[in-house]
């Protein structure tokens, strides 16, 4: 997979793949993958935005996003995005307010293409964390922690449950 960036962070590798108008996928890539400086001014300013975030979560990312998802996909992507800083909302309260299922919630937040970006590290279960990236152990779900614990969310049981 051709990425424009790949950028070194405290949990590990982003791959940024961005097209001229618009950033299009973050991946978290393997340990023994290596770094790459921008290769675009739009890959430039996505780095540079998720740095001051990893710097200050309180950052703002302004970077045009290009989505390609379903309609259902979308609507939860936009939930997402309401999600303040710092807050985190059920699987089963988002799938509420918009009328579906919180697996089908669930099936949309690991389909996000652009992670912390779009923040469905701030969707937990309702007996713990939930799961991150389609897991629910190992390393994937420890980026969910120190995400979380990097916005100030405190959660009693920081546990795989949903």
């Amino acid at each position: 997979m051709a990425y424009q960036a790949k950028l070194p962070v405290p949990f590990g590798l982003l791959g940024i793949q961005c097209q001229a108008d618009g950033l299009t996928r973050i991946d978290f890539l393997a340990p023994d993958t290596q770094p790459q400086q921008a290769c675009s001014a739009l890959a430039q300013i996505i780095c540079e935005q998720l740095l001051h975030y990893i710097a200050n979560p309180e950052a703002k990312f302004s970077v045009p996003l290009k989505l390609n998802g379903t309609r259902h996909q979308l609507l939860v992507w936009q939930a997402l995005c309401a999600i303040p800083r710092g807050q985190t909302q059920s699987y089963g309260y988002l799938a509420k307010a918009l009328k579906s299922s919180a697996q089908a919630v669930g099936q949309a937040c690991g389909a996000n293409p652009i992670p912390l970006i779009i923040p469905c590290h701030r969707v937990i279960g309702k007996n713990g964390s939930g799961g991150f990236m389609r897991q629910r152990s190992g390393d994937s779900l420890a980026i969910k922690h120190w995400l979380l614990k990097h916005e100030g969310v405190v959660l009693p049981a920081l546990s795989c449950g949903n």
